[in-house]
């Protein structure tokens, strides 16, 4: 323990000049004084290590360690038992994924010592795994990328209550919401450039650093996981590069198979791996007749590695739907037709969702009833049908 405490100041200085704190930050707080352990779960980059940072400056008797560079010697359970002798309450473990067998240890800390414990994981394919021994112990917190209404917070200083689905839903409480907002679309696109991130304030070339991040997705949390050879990682690179070059149309595990020369089998496996590790999200179909396969997109702003904001816009846009969609646990199903006949884009609570520019209009929900039917549009459109798309 005391070879780590010489870091412990600088760490506690460092959280207190992170004076604006995440959307998710005062559920973290409240959740702290249960007895259930806390995971804060999400992808590289979203800023679960500053939260951790930010709680040891802001509690008394906690300590950090980030598992990624520093290994206890004599294992988890051993450190958390000595800093528990010494005093402390509270024990901060960023990136526990990168410690092998952390489940079993996070699981001797909960049963046998008297220690908080709240770790951060950036895959969370070790966590799915290791569910089951935990799951009466640790609570999942996601600590998602940012909303644009938490961009506009970050960036301009600017505070707007978060709008539900139903309120997007409703015409008058819709347009209630844009009256006070519609400013704020003239920032939407550059929120779309790849804004969506804590790191990327006051940044301008972006694209480095993501790729980065997904080369470290890559090398650390698949392969030196365990989850992947380093041939299969060529593969993975390969099926990343093909979906972000292609339309947001049609990429199922067939098409991946079939473009890329992959078994059915490696393009789900490699398709799970990167919806863990937050590359990529699955959308099921809801439809009579169709093949059970996943719509599958890319995590907003992945798809700027291989083309550029014009060349992929109607593929971003969707890109930042479904992600949105799902950060607020909203069930999200695309339609598809048996036979292949273009249909609306979503369906949620209900509600069929098409998603586009401003030029969208009623021709593909022909055929489908629904309780409520919209078009998000960005630029954005206010009417009866239509909504703007950074509403989501």
């Amino acid at each position: 323990l005391f070879s780590f405490i010489g870091a412990r100041a600088a760490r506690r200085e460092e959280g207190k000049k992170y004076e604006k704190k995440r959307f998710i930050y005062p559920k973290v707080m409240e959740y702290l004084p249960q007895r259930i352990f806390l995971a804060l779960v999400g992808p590289r980059g979203a800023g679960k290590t500053i939260i951790l940072k930010q709680m040891l400056s802001e509690t008394d008797s906690s300590f950090y360690i980030s598992l990624d560079t520093q290994k206890p010697e004599n294992g988890l359970f051993s450190f958390a038992k000595e800093a528990s002798e010494n005093g402390i309450k509270l024990l901060l473990l960023d990136e526990v994924h990168a410690y092998p067998n952390f489940e079993m240890e996070i699981k001797k800390i909960h049963d046998f010592l008297d220690i908080k414990v709240v770790f951060t994981s950036s895959s969370s394919i070790s966590l799915h795994e290791s569910a089951y021994d935990l799951s009466r112990r640790v609570r999942l917190l996601q600590v998602a990328p940012f909303s644009f209404r938490e961009f506009l917070f970050f960036e301009k200083k600017e505070s707007f209550p978060q709008l539900t689905f139903d309120s997007m839903v409703g015409e008058k409480s819709a347009r209630e919401y844009y009256g006070k907002t519609m400013h704020a679309e003239a920032l939407f696109e550059r929120y779309l450039h790849g804004r969506n991130y804590p790191f990327t304030l006051g940044k301008d070339d972006l694209n480095p650093i993501f790729r980065s991040i997904l080369e470290t997705i890559i090398n650390k949390d698949i392969i030196l996981a365990g989850r992947a050879t380093p041939t299969e990682a060529m593969d993975i690179r390969r099926l990343i590069a093909f979906i972000g070059n292609s339309s947001a149309e049609d990429i199922s595990y067939t098409s991946l198979s079939k473009n890329l020369g992959l078994t059915k089998y490696k393009a789900e496996k490699y398709t799970e791996l990167l919806e863990k590790a937050f590359v990529l999200k699955c959308i099921m179909p809801k439809g009579s007749n169709v093949l059970r396969e996943p719509k599958i997109l890319l995590a907003l702003p992945y798809r700027l590695l291989y083309k550029t904001y014009k060349e992929c816009i109607g593929a971003l846009r969707e890109d930042f739907f479904t992600d949105s969609m799902k950060y607020l646990g909203l069930e999200l199903n695309y339609l598809k037709s048996g036979r292949g006949k273009k249909t609306p884009d979503y369906l949620i609570n209900g509600a069929i969702i098409e998603v586009g520019g401003a030029s969208k209009g009623t021709s593909q929900f022909k055929g489908f009833s629904a309780k409520k039917k919209l078009i998000l549009t960005q630029p954005g459109k206010m009417d009866e049908l239509h909504r703007p798309l950074f509403f989501a």
